[in-house]
């Protein structure tokens, strides 16, 4: 079963061309008609589908748009023109620390994040302590999260959207955060979502792991794409390139 169509996928950032100094200004400027802006194409007509368990590594170099197709799959922004089509629930894993809390504790933000995502508190109070612990996090749990390093916010909400098996998983760079241990534990975690199923969106620029990981590659550049097909060959054209 198709879980994703993106046909046609493009997206336009308006840049405002001018140095508007006061929000005031900005204001008397538009009233006037004399607000210029700089369009910035992010992506442009992007085309795939994914079926259901298939597992697609995304890469490019900085600014190739890999990012911003994440965030039209995940719902955060809107393509500007195409259409996304999705047949199932997404979890996404962008942003370091997105949808938490850093007033609330470690537990907390679980309750929290989790409802973003959808989950009932019931459901979330039968999976906290699995959260917790794989997360091994259990001395910090109920600190608030502004104490929080990077690293453990990055376990934490890794530990959030694989521990409650999503349909389809979206991870920007989560699993290079970390020590090396929980990386090799959360690649695991990934290996296990994968043969139950989930299917999965992946960027990184660790290309070894994008090999291990995914059994097809999307390969974006200036927001165009510039290969799909099989991670082997599509990564070794990247590093050709």
């Amino acid at each position: 079963m198709t879980v994703i169509e993106a046909n046609d996928i493009s997206v336009c950032y308006r840049l405002s061309g001018d140095r508007v100094l006061s929000i005031k200004e900005y204001l008397l400027q538009r009233l006037k008609g004399k607000v210029l802006y700089n369009e910035f194409w992010a992506l442009r007509h992007v085309s795939f589908t994914l079926k259901k368990g298939e597992v697609l590594g995304i890469v490019g170099h900085n600014g190739a748009g890999k990012s911003t197709l994440l965030k039209v799959i995940s719902g955060i922004i809107k393509p500007t023109t195409g259409m996304l089509v999705k047949r199932a629930s997404v979890a996404p894993l962008l942003e370091l620390g997105s949808g938490f809390d850093l007033d609330l504790t470690g537990r907390e933000n679980i309750f929290l994040n989790g409802a973003i995502l959808g989950y009932k508190e019931n459901f979330l109070k039968d999976r906290c302590e699995d959260i917790i612990a794989f997360s091994e996090l259990d001395d910090f749990i109920d600190m608030p999260l502004r104490n929080y390093s990077s690293g453990m916010m990055a376990r934490l909400a890794f530990s959030i959207a694989t521990q409650i098996e999503p349909e389809i998983l979206i991870v920007d760079e989560v699993l290079a955060v970390g020590d090396s241990d929980f990386q090799q534990k959360s690649q695991k975690r990934m290996n296990e979502l994968m043969s139950g199923g989930t299917t999965v969106l992946f960027v990184s620029h660790d290309i070894q792991m994008i090999q291990d990981l995914c059994s097809q590659v999307l390969w974006l550049e200036h927001g165009e794409i510039q290969a799909l097909g099989a991670a082997e060959e599509v990564c070794k054209a990247y590093l050709e390139f």
